[in-house]
């Protein structure tokens, strides 16, 4: 599956989905984004029940701003509607992929009784 462009027309509606939804905040002049590209495509081909969206923080600087990124590429994982994951620098192929199995396998209403109210 290709990846997604989000933008914040678009972020709350794709975010709130059920399942699972990775999000690669990334700028085209930044070096390890442009690295981690290929990795986060490759992991949209493998994983097409994922929606992969992309946000570019120098065009989406609102996105950037709401939910505090200020290193990129920053990798977000969302899971049926709850930020499960967010962590700032390039994962490698190896380490998406586990991120990617600890969050199929998260207890989602264990995590939802541990929200604040």
């Amino acid at each position: 599956m290709a990846t997604v462009t989000l933008t914040a027309d678009n972020f709350d509606d794709v975010a709130q989905r059920d399942g699972i939804v990775l999000v690669d905040f990334w700028a085209e002049w930044c070096g390890p984004c442009r690295a981690f590209a290929p990795v986060f495509a490759r992991a949209a081909e493998k994983h097409p029940d994922i929606v992969f969206g992309k946000v570019d923080t120098e065009d989406q600087p609102e996105l950037s701003e709401r939910f505090g990124i200020s290193s990129i590429p920053t990798v977000m994982a969302i899971r049926d509607g709850v930020i499960v994951f967010a962590e700032p620098g390039a994962l490698p192929e190896a380490v998406l992929e586990n991120v990617i199995q600890q969050v199929r396998d998260l207890d989602m209403e264990e995590v939802r009784r541990r929200l604040p109210s």
